[in-house]
């Protein structure tokens, strides 16, 4: 969830008697400026504003707890007042720079969510993709960092993990069949069925779907399991660590002659995480999840990405060109992304239309409304439908959430709610450029959410900062022990200079942060005054 608290309505914190913890050491600035690399100028130069800010910040608060720590050590009678102030000033001071923002990309099964990812990383077959079949078996997360090589870590399923998921498989598989069931849902059980006897029987050997769950427990696993749970893979370039992780991630499918595929732990990978050196398109601190397909037989893979929409704060709801009229999918992905906001963990949801380059044309131009307008090419034919579906869906959308959210959320704020995007035309340009496949805005949209939450994550550290500076300068208006403590060990003119300290750094960054974080201040200072 995002932070809306400001510091000035938060209650005492538990006082800690472990007054004298060391403040963990932050990164190198040489290391904070690669999360630069993929933005503009005018994009970098706001964020090394708001780094020199937060930077400045926390200097002062450095220098305010090493002078509280000077002045009680050894000294067995801190009142409870001074030691809220350690713990307080300690804990801004640890508190993590940005926490990621995680893009979660949801849609039905060949959706083109894999191929999306491929094309705004710009690396083409670098996760698995195809048609219509399952091809992600997984949940993959791809982020970038300041490492020098490409890096997947493969998470495992715990014993305990592995064995509630066993004992679904072999309910499952003895479960008798119930009369006078739809034939859509027979339909659904057999293909559940089918993939459960091919996960047992990879994992275990040929006749392990005729064992019972007890029988299983005993048996011993064809493939060999780390016992740390973890499987790292690394590689100098993308296409070599890609042909590393295709047999962990890809939907695993019984050969033609029937033998098991290659990779006999698949059915016990959990997520992936892979990390990208130093990326010049996707900034560090952003995390872009590929869900599995949903709204498939496999509840499973249903209830995996259900877990996951509450970790997005940006949901992007994947529907290709040919469903996105009439597909019941995506509305029911959109209701869900639209409850995440209602709870608070989502802050922007987005529709993006993929395959947006398939036209037939003589069929489009019989079926076309506008016919003032002569159509000359396929070219303009696709740009015209794929400006139509944007109005429209945007539309849509837009009265839904108005319907269903408060009126100052923030993701009614948006003007774009809709994105027709073409990851094959991204690399072959045949019919559409680069800038007319929409993935150049979509690494725009990712470079702004994470901008934006930098500067709401800035503004409300300094804010609070200013205030608990605030809270120890107020103990001057009142007779407690604190106060007597603070006035006899000298900080009280310190703390007045941190606070002056403070506030002209606050208002060097005024020309990039303004409003919210004048207000926070003002607020602050009316709290305490």
């Amino acid at each position: 969830m995002e932070d809306t608290e400001d510091f000035v309505g938060q209650g005492p914190h538990p006082v800690d008697d472990d007054v004298f913890k060391e403040p963990m050491k932050k990164r190198r600035r040489s290391d904070r400026d690669q999360r630069f690399r993929a933005f503009p100028s005018a994009e970098q130069s706001a964020l090394k504003e708001y780094e020199k800010l937060e930077s400045r910040t926390r200097r002062v608060l450095s220098n305010t707890y090493q002078k509280l720590i000077q002045s009680v050590f050894l000294d067995d009678s801190i009142p409870n007042g001074v030691k809220y102030l350690i713990n307080r000033l300690l804990a801004l001071i640890e508190k993590p720079s940005l926490d990621p923002i995680y893009i979660g990309l949801f849609g039905s099964t060949g959706a083109g969510k894999s191929s999306l990812i491929n094309a705004i990383i710009q690396q083409a077959m670098f996760l698995p993709v195809s048609g219509e079949s399952i091809c992600t078996s997984c949940i993959v997360q791809v982020s970038s960092g300041c490492c020098e090589q490409y890096e997947a870590k493969i998470h495992l399923l715990s014993d305990q993990e592995w064995k509630e998921e066993l004992k679904n498989l072999t309910k499952l598989l003895h479960r008798t069949e119930e009369p006078d069931r739809e034939e859509a849902d027979v339909w659904d059980r057999d293909d559940a069925v089918e993939e459960a006897i091919w996960k047992l029987q990879m994992f275990y050997g040929n006749g392990a779907e005729r064992k019972s769950y007890e029988e299983l427990l005993r048996a011993r696993p064809k493939g060999k399991i780390p016992t740390s749970r973890i499987i790292t893979l690394k590689a100098e370039e993308a296409g070599e660590l890609s042909v590393k992780l295709d047999p962990y991630i890809r939907t695993q499918r019984r050969d033609l002659d029937g033998e098991s595929a290659e990779t006999q732990i698949w059915p016990l990978i959990k997520h992936v995480e892979v990390t990208l050196p130093k990326s010049e398109l996707i900034p560090e601190g952003v995390v872009l999840v590929d869900i599995p397909g949903t709204g498939d037989f496999n509840s499973k893979r249903d209830e995996m990405w259900k877990k996951t929409i509450d970790k997005c704060s940006v949901i992007w709801v994947i529907s290709d060109i040919e469903r996105v009229s009439g597909g019941r999918a995506h509305e029911d992905l959109l209701n869900e992304s639209i409850k995440a906001c209602q709870r608070g963990f989502c802050r922007d949801v987005a529709l993006v239309v993929t395959k947006t380059d398939k036209l037939h044309l003589p069929e489009y131009l019989r079926e076309r409304k506008a016919r003032n307008q002569a159509i000359l090419s396929q070219r303009e034919a696709v740009l015209e439908r794929n400006e139509m579906i944007k109005l429209q869906r945007n539309r849509i959308l837009k009265e839904k959430l108005k319907r269903k959210l408060p009126g100052d959320s923030k993701v009614l704020e948006a003007s774009d709610l809709v994105y027709t995007v073409s990851a094959q035309e991204y690399w072959q340009q045949a019919l559409l450029t680069e800038e007319e496949t929409e993935i150049p805005r979509l690494r725009g949209y990712i470079r702004k959410s994470l901008l934006d939450k930098k500067r709401r994550m800035v503004t409300k550290y300094v804010t609070e900062a200013f205030g608990l500076l605030l809270l120890t300068d107020s103990f001057n208006c009142t007779k407690n022990p604190t106060n007597e403590y603070l006035h006899m060990s000298g900080l009280r003119r310190f703390v007045e200079e941190k606070i002056q300290l403070l506030q002209k750094a606050i208002d060097q960054c005024f020309a990039h942060i303004e409003q919210p974080l004048q207000e926070g201040v003002r607020n602050a200072r009316t709290s305490y005054r």
